[in-house]
């Protein structure tokens, strides 16, 4: 049992929500999606900056970004979708478990966003900043969004 919660540890986020930081991103996405109305789930000690869009990709209706930034700018940008298709973007430790991965910034493609060490891809943003992150992800984004396709999410220069 003290493995698994080993690897668990290996695949969290490090350090506290960052509140300041997700203001900053609920801003920025508000000025520049305007499919997206951002909220924080609670506004004096937030965990996650919820981002309902009003469209989804390929033939979702409805879709959400759920947000994470921490105080040691580790992060989690998880799109879900009325169709049930699931992706993220994280930067965080993950003990070298995922083979294709050099550093810590990663992409768990769609449809499911597994976790299987063979398939999480090196992640094409590697800013580390938050307005930076936040502006390559929403980039992406439209992208995958106007060509009704999963294929442009991670297949960027960085920064996209």
């Amino acid at each position: 049992m003290a493995e698994s919660n080993e690897a668990d540890e290996l695949h969290t986020l490090r350090g506290p929500i960052d509140r300041s930081a997700l203001c900053t991103i609920r801003d920025v996405i508000g000025r520049e999606e305007p499919l997206a109305d951002p909220s924080l789930d609670d506004y004096l000690d937030p965990t996650v900056l919820e981002v309902p869009l009003a469209d989804g990709l390929c033939d979702a209706d409805t879709a959400r970004i759920d947000i994470q930034w921490t105080t040691q700018a580790d992060y989690k940008f998880h799109y879900s979708d009325a169709d049930g298709v699931n992706f993220r973007w994280g930067k965080h430790p993950h003990g070298s478990d995922y083979i294709h991965v050099p550093g810590l910034e990663h992409f768990h493609p769609p449809p499911e966003a597994t976790s299987d060490p063979t398939e999480v891809e090196a992640s094409c943003i590697e800013q580390s900043v938050e307005v930076l992150v936040t502006r390559a992800v929403l980039t992406l984004w439209r992208v995958a969004y106007r060509a009704a396709s999963y294929g442009p999410l991670n297949a960027a220069s960085n920064p996209p």
